[in-house]
């Protein structure tokens, strides 16, 4: 992402500054996922699954390459998570009408639930914070969070976002 000079701060010039960013990313991470992760390990899932039921849940019958692509993970990583989510009855795999070698995905009733329940805490955390700032902090922690991204990742959010 290119500087944007009216945007550049003299707190950018301090190291410390940027250490505490990375250790606010760190604890912020943490405590956003630790109620989801205790879900999680209950069924003896981790985080990757928690990103499948996510974005399954997210985007109805996406496809196994789509899923892929916004994952960024090789097929190997995804089809053991998947494979073990499907024969538990969490998502529901479909051919696709079009392409017969498309797998679309979707969340089960069960899928649902689960993804609700890994969620319901860290859409409170979000809004809890939101609500504490203004609508320009809200701005500018997304154009934070838009420039940690790598390019494609950030046009492939944006994209996807703007389709909504």
């Amino acid at each position: 992402m290119a500087a944007n000079p009216r945007k550049s701060q003299p707190i950018l010039q301090k190291d410390e500054s940027v250490r505490q960013a990375i250790e606010l990313l760190f604890f912020a991470y943490r405590d956003f996922t630790a109620r989801a992760d205790a879900i999680l390990a209950k069924q003896s899932f981790g985080r990757a699954h928690h990103r499948v039921v996510y974005f399954v849940g997210r985007r109805m019958s996406i496809t196994v390459s789509e899923l892929l692509d916004i994952l960024g993970i090789t097929k190997q990583s995804l089809s053991r998570v998947l494979g073990q989510l499907v024969r538990e009855g969490y998502i529901l795999q479909k051919t696709g009408a079009r392409d017969r070698r498309q797998r679309l995905l979707q969340l089960t009733p069960k899928g649902h639930e689960l993804e609700r329940l890994l969620t319901t805490e860290q859409r409170a955390r979000i809004t809890t914070a939101y609500k504490a700032v203004d609508a320009t902090s809200i701005a500018g922690f997304r154009d934070v969070m838009l420039g940690i991204m790598n390019d494609d990742t950030r046009r492939r959010f944006t994209d996807a976002t703007t389709k909504r």
